[in-house]
């Protein structure tokens, strides 16, 4: 049994979910819709947003679209969905793009622009997330992550460094902010491999990731400000030797949480 307790407050508001159009994005705005939050689902399709608000129960989920490597259209689109949908109190970092595409034949702006969209669109859309979130002192930002950064495949190498700077980028907000506004609660989700375009045929159904996701970015908890969780299991930050040794002689196991 997993120790995910739903959030009423973040609920009440309304949740955005980069990514929408299509994989765990769009699994993550029908599942969250049918827990019934208001999602706004941003994408670059609208005909796919379309598609998947009619799939959601219905008034569920708003189509935005808009390329979150925009940078100068972010803002904007994060007000109009304050104005007219109501205020966000959940972002779903969730946007990605993954070429596959060796370094030397990718070039400088190619790998630039996969920049663009895994580390600026994050930016972007958390910066504008929390122009809102400050005001209330409230929110909670999901950074959907991988660990690509720390062992690289071949034909990746714009993927893993954007990836793995937004993970830095989570721990340099939690910097500014985890102290000053505890109720900003701000963590990295790794969904594993999964069974998307951007993954792998026999991954996990972005369903399921889904069904984790979901529960995380609904539990509203202060300690879980810097967790990282990997599919619904939380990852233990390094211990010292000294902790360890201290803890093999005590028994003491840390402790693991799960959704």
């Amino acid at each position: 049994m997993g120790e995910a307790v739903m959030s009423d407050r973040l609920r009440q508001g309304v949740a955005v979910v980069t990514g929408a159009g299509g994989g765990l994005g769009r699994a993550m705005a029908l599942e969250l819709a049918g827990m019934g939050v208001t999602v706004a689902a941003i994408g670059r399709d609208l005909a796919a947003l379309e598609a998947l608000a009619a799939a959601a129960p219905a008034g569920k989920v708003h189509p935005v679209v808009l390329d979150v490597a925009d940078l100068a259209a972010v803002p904007g689109v994060f007000a109009r969905i304050a104005a007219e949908i109501g205020p966000v109190t959940l972002l779903v970092n969730n946007a990605a793009v993954f070429p596959k595409q060796e370094f030397m034949a990718q070039g400088p702006a190619d790998f630039m622009a996969v920049v663009g969209v895994n580390l600026g669109g994050y930016a972007a859309c958390a910066h504008a997330a929390l122009a809102g979130m400050v005001l209330t002192g409230f929110g909670r930002i999901l950074n959907v992550s991988t660990f690509a950064d720390l062992n690289p495949i071949p034909a990746s190498a714009a993927y893993a460094v954007s990836k793995g700077a937004g993970r830095i980028l989570t721990r340099a907000l939690i910097a500014e902010l985890g102290d000053r506004l505890p109720d900003i609660v701000i963590g990295d989700w790794m969904p594993g491999m999964l069974a998307t375009r951007m993954g792998i045929p026999d991954g996990i159904a972005p369903e399921q990731a889904a069904r984790w996701g979901a529960a995380l970015a609904l539990w509203h908890d202060r300690s879980l400000t810097g967790a990282v969780f990997e599919r619904d299991r939380e990852v233990p930050p390094p211990r010292s030797l000294k902790r360890r040794v201290l803890d093999k002689v005590t028994g003491r196991k840390a402790r693991i949480r799960q959704v």
